[in-house]
This record gives C-alpha cells, structure tokens and sequence, in this order.
C-alpha cells in the first residue's frame, strides 16, 4: 500500500510467516465446515496451542509466548489477511487472557494460564446483557457473597466463544447499589452447576463464531476465582478495552487493503459494454478513493500500534482509531460492493462475505456512537 512499515522486528515477521502457513494450510480449507457447524472445531484450537498462536503476550513462565503486542498484532492481521472468518483466537488471547495475566494472583496464573496458551480451556467474556448493549454500569448480573463463595444469578448475550468456551470472564455487580463501583470480574468454569447455554444468536455474518447467550442460576463460585480487587471491575474493563479497540482498527486496515486489492483485480477482468469495469472512470474513481483512504487507516492504525509497543494507549486514542478505520472500511466496503454489480451481492464471491462479516466492526467492542461520546468528552 505503499506505506513504509517499521513497527516489526525479524522475531515478528518470523512469526507473521508461521500464522500465514497456518491460516492458509489450517483454516480456509475448514471455513465451510464451520460456517454450517457454527462454530470452529476443538482441534483447530490445540494446533493453534502447539504452533505458538495463542497467547503470544503470555509469559513462557505460564505457557505463552513471552512476546509483546507486536507478536500478537502480526497473527491479527494474518488472520485477516487470508480471509479467515469466525475464528475467536484473539479475543480468547490478546484480551481475555491478559485480564488474568494482569490481574491474576500467581496462583490464579498457574492455575488457569498453562491450558488456557494449549487451546485445552477456551475463554469467552460475559459483558453485554440484555437490554444493556454498550451501557456497562447498568449491569443486572450479580454475584453475591456467601462465606467463601458467590452466588451469581443473570444473563449474557452476544457473547463470542460461548458454545465453545470452557471458562467465562463474568462482568457482575457484587454491590448493585454502589453503581460502576459496584462491578467486579469473576472467572466461572463453564462445569458449575446452574450454568447453562442458551441460544445460538444467528448473525448476518460471520456464522464460524459461536455467539450465544449464557445464562447462570444461583451458579456458586469460590472467592478465589474473583479476579483482582471487588468493585474494581469497571475499572479494569475500561484499562482494557483500549487494546480490544486497538484490534478492531488493526484488522479494519488489513481487510480495507485486502479488499481492495480483491476489487481491482476484479473490476480489471470483467466486461461490460465491450470494455472492462476498469476502463469507466467512475471505477477509477471509486477505487482512487478507496486507495487513498487505505493509506490513511493505515498510518492511522500503524501509529497508533507503535504508540501501544511504546506505553499504554488512551481511552480517547483507542475510540479515534476505532471509530475512524471502521467507518472508512465500511464505507469504501460498499463502493467495491457496487463495483461487483450482482456477483457482490453473491456469498461465493470474498467481497460479499466481507459485507456481511464485517458490518459489526461499527458495534463491536463498544458501538461507535460510544466512541464518538468519548472523543468528545476531550474537544
């Protein structure tokens, strides 16, 4: 896209190229299979385990990579990059598992982090409700005290990994009087009694991922699976969900440039009118734009990865690149859409898939409106 990369270092790349084998040699062949299962199989998460793909930021002492952000970056943006749809490898990695990375006692890491880097206990995080979206003070699940354990009573929807997931990072108010100080963060196994899956959500797309509802029925968890200070949850989420937004404009670049690339050799091939899309200067013109906007995502997206390898990202820093990639991607998306004519509207064709796919880039982790919100708290 000719935009000078210097983020990466040798270890990096050597590891880009070990995700693009994998992705290209493990997933897009099974990216049907899931599709119609609805969810990724088990053993494509333990060949993840035993190939280094998950939780590269973990330390080595608990089973991880011992890397930094900028390994975990480069198997974001492969993922992305071969097409690969559905596939919660980030989420249970890069934001999940580094709650209990940070917040978690030494006991509580080499309780849990050793399996979690195999790919043997997958994770899913239990935050939206029912009615609550985005809206993370007005939380209704809670957990409450009884000697050494919590009683935890509510619902989750719209939670990734929930059909496969072996244990939950749970948002719940363990004083619901006190408000967002009233939020703690509790890790519940997936085996408790009172635990239970609701639906399968149907989306628009991405059918691999398996989003669902969670439900929980007097489930009792010991205090020692509480993570980090009661009443602090709040606090926590919002220390993370910069990275988690940092993700969304990492992959909302590589998918603007792979798209791109899709469309141009596209409109290249086809006829129409005894000439091919290209030669219309609408074409042109629609692809001019959507070039010149990849560059700025990408500079955008590039700086800001840089700024994350360098110290903690902002709230306000996270909602730009954020809101911005996304808003971009999705309205260049439509442009090469259009340029497809009726074979864009065709799920067999990658431009078609990516409408329907990455449509929830503007909702997920936190809808943009939100983003919108926080940026201009700083104005």
């Amino acid at each position: 896209m000719q935009v000078t990369r210097n983020l990466f270092r040798e270890d990096h790349e050597m590891l880009r190229e070990t995700a693009r084998r994998f992705f290209e040699r493990e997933c897009v062949p099974r990216q049907a299979e899931w599709d119609k299962a609805g969810k990724v199989d088990r053993e494509t998460w333990l060949k993840a385990g035993r190939e280094g793909l998950l939780c590269t930021m973990i330390s080595e002492e608990y089973g991880g990579g011992g890397g930094d952000f900028g390994h975990a970056t480069v198997i974001t943006e492969e993922v992305h990059r071969a097409g690969v749809s559905g596939v919660g490898f980030g989420l249970h990695s890069d934001v999940i598992a580094m709650y209990i990375d940070r917040l978690g006692s030494e006991e509580q890491k080499h309780q849990w982090l050793p399996a979690i880097c195999r790919g043997e206990n997958i994770l899913a995080i239990a935050m939206s409700e029912p009615g609550g979206g985005s809206d993370l003070k007005a939380l209704r699940t809670t957990a409450v005290r009884d000697g050494d354990e919590y009683v935890i009573n509510g619902s989750k929807t719209f939670i990734s990994n929930a059909f496969n997931c072996d244990t939950v990072l749970l948002a719940c108010k363990t004083d619901p009087a006190a408000g967002a100080k009233g939020v703690s963060l509790i890790l519940v196994e997936a085996s408790r009694a009172g635990f239970t899956r609701g639906r399968k959500l149907e989306k628009v797309g991405q059918p691999a991922s398996d989003t669902g509802e969670l439900f929980f029925d007097n489930v009792r968890v010991p205090v020692s699976n509480r993570l980090g200070e009661e009443g602090k949850g709040f606090v926590y989420m919002m220390e993370e969900l910069p990275t988690e937004r940092l993700y969304i404009g990492v992959y909302a670049a590589i998918q603007l440039e792979r798209l791109l690339n899709l469309t141009v050799d596209y409109v290249k091939d086809r006829k129409a009118f005894g000439q091919s899309v290209w030669d219309f200067q609408n074409t042109k013109f629609k692809l001019a734009d959507a070039k010149a906007a990849a560059i700025a995502v990408r500079t955008l997206v590039d700086y800001y990865i840089g700024e994350r390898m360098k110290r903690k990202l902002t709230v306000e820093e996270a909602a730009i690149v954020k809101l911005y990639a996304t808003e971009t991607l999705w309205k260049h998306l439509d442009d090469m859409v259009q340029l497809h004519g009726g074979y864009g509207y065709m799920l067999e064709y990658p431009i078609a898939r990516a409408f329907s796919d990455l449509r929830v880039s503007r909702v997920v982790g936190g809808a943009n409106e939100v983003q919108r919100e926080l940026i201009a708290r700083k104005l």
